[in-house]
């Protein structure tokens, strides 16, 4: 038609929108970090049009009040969807669960305490039985304290080595454990937030043959990253659960590429230098991943792990049918979110240049390969490459 803009994004893949299930946006409380408007634009030039965000701020989300403000300011500077997600217990102390039914009406899409696993297991299995009643996926941090122990790096070899406190893979896959038993006891939807080991795969696998609603994911630096890139002590390789060994990664990758592993989710997680620039072991947990996960997964695709109709599934299509979300499809009558993906743009990581407020990247420098050069939402450009002309 007469006075359309025409995008020519000759040889590039033309997507349904990307959705990231576990990122963390900050707000309210934490806005030095990170904000809904800049982690949106960060979601954006990632070529995400959507989000889910985690309920870890300052307060909490574990009230209706809380969520509402999300949604708000989401809408009222958000570049691209966001779904909130809230907390299982009030104060994510693991005690007392949360209001869900409040949560939900409020836009609430799932139930997490993101960085704390439920430990008491009456309470995990009373909120997975009431979450069930309200539709809501329960996004579970699986990670035994008393066996994690404040371990800042993987525990083996190269932890002996670096002389690093450390946590062993069984404080996460002795968590995930108990929890599938109580799927099995109660039929809750449940979803594994940050896969990372070859024991919690095994009982995803089994829970997966034996008919259990389980889900997982796995971020992008555990698909590329080992718990060797701690010998420089640079906190930007600390995070949680942490990286792992080679033979981890191996599985990782394997159990990606066979859908053992439904999606993958980038756990954004945002800090300023005060809190990375310290000591390994002082250092805040997290990295952040929405302006790197798309050439991480091309690169998987290059080493033959993924596909580029499996990379759809497992950032698009995958996140979405885990938790009820519109999008990850182009069929006719579904949300006009489009992402363009450049899989031969060759660029340098240069977290200077980010749209996020955090720099705390371990990719910087890295030479990367593949870009998301445009973003659509709701058939609104949200963000496109100056590369393209209209």
């Amino acid at each position: 038609n007469k006075g359309t803009d025409v995008i020519d994004v000759k040889d590039c893949w033309v997507v349904p929108g990307l959705i990231d299930i576990h990122v963390h946006l900050r707000e309210p409380g934490q806005e030095y970090k990170e904000n809904i408007e800049t982690g949106t634009a960060a979601a954006a030039a990632g070529g995400f049009t959507a989000v889910c965000c985690m309920p870890n701020t300052n307060p909490v989300n574990d009230t209706r009040a809380v969520t509402e403000l999300i949604v708000a300011r989401a809408k009222a500077v958000g570049a691209v969807r966001v779904y909130p997600i809230g907390c299982i217990t009030q104060g994510q102390k693991g005690e007392t669960m949360s209001e869900m039914g409040e949560l939900q009406e409020a836009g609430c899409v799932a139930l997490s305490d993101d960085g704390h696993g439920v430990a008491n297991s009456e309470v995990m299995r009373r909120a997975l039985e009431y979450a069930t009643s309200f539709r809501l996926p329960i996004v579970q941090h699986c990670e035994d304290k008393t066996l994690s122990a404040a371990g800042s790096m993987h525990e083996g070899l190269a932890s002996t080595r670096f002389g690093i406190r450390a946590q062993p893979s069984a404080a996460e896959s002795v968590m995930l454990a108990r929890d599938l038993e109580l799927v099995a006891l109660t039929g809750a939807r449940y979803h594994m937030a940050h896969i990372s080991c070859m024991e919690s795969l095994r009982l995803i696998r089994d829970a997966k043959r034996r008919g259990l609603p389980v889900t997982c994911e796995v971020t992008p630096h555990n698909l590329m990253l080992t718990d060797e890139a701690c010998a420089t002590y640079d906190t930007n390789f600390k995070m949680n659960p942490p990286l792992r060994s080679v033979a981890d990664q191996a599985a990782l990758r394997e159990a990606l590429g066979d859908g053992t592993i439904d999606a993958i989710a980038t756990d954004h997680a945002p800090h300023s230098l005060v809190e990375k620039e310290v000591e390994f072991e002082q250092a805040a947990n997290g990295v952040i991943g929405l302006e790197t996960a798309v050439a991480l997964a091309v690169e998987l695709v290059e080493l033959g792990v993924l596909t580029p109709a499996k990379l759809v599934t497992r950032m698009s299509t995958g996140p979405a049918g885990i938790l009820g979300l519109p999008g990850g499809t182009l069929a006719l009558g579904s949300p006009a979110d489009v992402t363009v993906i450049d899989p031969r743009m060759s660029w340098t990581c240069d977290p200077s240049r980010f749209r996020s407020k955090a720099r705390n990247t371990p990719f910087a420098g890295r030479t990367m390969r593949g870009r998301a050069v445009l973003t659509v939402v709701g058939g609104r450009i949200v963000f496109i490459d100056e590369k393209l002309a209209i």
